[in-house]
């Protein structure tokens, strides 16, 4: 039997995505969101929902544009750190040694020690409630080349991203591999 948990924000797997932005002086800055996830396949689209009071929120407006930095497990404390302090304050790429990388495509940065990222431009605000949604149209992904498999694409296993666990404020590893997409179905498929 099920037991009601009530309305709570809870979804797994729950992404930890890192958001960097530029503020209205140019300066480099990233939070960490864990709102959010892909939104649309045409165009390709991501949505991070976001609070207006954050620092980030208002670099986004300002700058109609942010990337989005996945973290592998070896940067947990990072990203960790990035969602403890405002960027409003500290500079959170001092604080960390970790190195801002200007896009050519949009006027944000990205973390160049994350494995992979995605270039967006803001394409549209949804007022929510407490929380804003940001549609950003991903103009590119790029990724490091240790982080890909022998096809060119993405390998999840080199990438080492890891989740959050919202009711319990920790941060877990990926799991074992558990079969191919549109095909571990296929037998149940068959059946009538």
């Amino acid at each position: 039997m099920k037991k009601s948990l009530g309305a709570k924000t809870i979804l797994y797997p729950t992404p930890v995505l890192v958001v960097g932005t530029y503020d209205a002086q140019n300066r480099p800055n990233v939070m960490t969101a864990a709102w959010g996830g892909i939104c649309c396949s045409s165009p390709p689209c991501i949505a991070v929902a976001l609070r207006k009071v954050t620092y980030t929120y208002g670099n986004i407006v300002h700058q109609e544009g942010f990337t989005i930095n996945i973290p592998a497990e070896q940067h947990v404390r990072f990203a960790d750190y990035f969602g403890l302090v405002s960027g409003k304050k500290i500079d959170k790429f001092a604080a960390t040694g970790l190195t801002p990388v200007k896009s050519s495509l949009i006027n944000a940065p990205y973390i160049q020690e994350f494995p992979f990222i995605l270039e967006c431009n803001l394409i549209q605000k949804m007022e929510i409630g407490l929380h804003t949604l940001l549609i950003g149209e991903i103009l590119d992904i790029k990724a490091e080349a240790g982080a890909l498999d022998h096809k060119g694409q993405l390998d999840i296993e080199k990438v080492k991203p890891f989740l959050y666990a919202p009711e319990a404020n920790k941060y877990y590893g990926m799991g074992a591999f558990l079969g191919n997409a549109f095909s571990i179905g296929q037998d149940v498929k068959k059946k009538p």
